[in-house]
């Protein structure tokens, strides 16, 4: 079941707003992530790189594969992701076969999809899912509320210039 974010996961996910902003000032949408280790220790940080054509260069994606090349089992299952928009089907899929641990995300799936049709965004080619639907059992905390407005604005802004 989904669960409340505390005051120090809220930080972490405001480095994430932080690089989703950089990923939308870079031309690209505004989705960023942080691979955090059970010490608190930010092991790892991206931001979406879709916009050279390759759709599955998530960042949530790219933390699961630095994490298999670069951390144990145990070390993978005890960190923590956390991420601006909850992760897609492709990206929860790749968390799952890694072994990672908990996912902290600021907005819901649900959320952005909402937003998106706000806006007259074309539903996506593949269907989004709550993480949980993909990896059963795996420990999820979000959205941030306090987070939802900012997000909000950087989809509106990244699809105001398409």
């Amino acid at each position: 079941m989904e669960t409340g974010v505390s005051e120090a996961e809220l930080r972490h996910l405001r480095r994430c707003v932080e690089l989703a902003r950089a990923a939308l000032e870079a031309g690209d949408e505004p989705f960023g992530s942080l691979l955090v280790g059970a010490d608190g220790t930010v092991l790892a940080e991206d931001h979406n790189r879709v916009a050279g054509g390759d759709r599955t260069r998530h960042p949530e994606f790219a933390l699961a594969r630095w994490a298999a090349e670069n951390l144990s089992p145990a070390q993978r299952a005890a960190a923590t992701v956390f991420t601006s928009g909850e992760h897609c089907p492709m990206c929860a899929a790749a968390h799952g076969w890694v072994g990672l641990g908990r996912i902290v995300y600021a907005a819901s799936s649900e959320q952005l999809a909402a937003w998106l049709s706000e806006l007259g965004v074309p539903p996506p080619p593949v269907r989004p899912l709550p993480i949980r639907e993909v990896v059963p059992g795996i420990e999820v905390a979000g959205p941030a509320e306090e987070l939802a407005d900012e997000i909000r604005a950087l989809h509106r802004r990244y699809h105001s210039t398409l």
